[in-house]
């Protein structure tokens, strides 16, 4: 597996834990996906760049 693939199955799994239709993460508001946001600009930004 290249490192490509990992990170997208990574990306992935943290789209889908950070819905709030989830019991345990109702009352967190958009601080999840706010960072989770955070993290996939700057993996697209290292892609664009060819350091990934």
């Amino acid at each position: 597996m290249s490192i490509t693939t990992i990170l997208v199955i990574i990306l992935i799994l943290a789209l889908i834990g950070v819905f709030p239709t989830w019991p345990h993460a109702r009352n967190w508001g958009y601080g999840p996906s706010g960072l989770l946001g955070i993290v996939v600009v700057v993996l697209l930004i290292l892609i664009l760049m060819g350091r990934i």
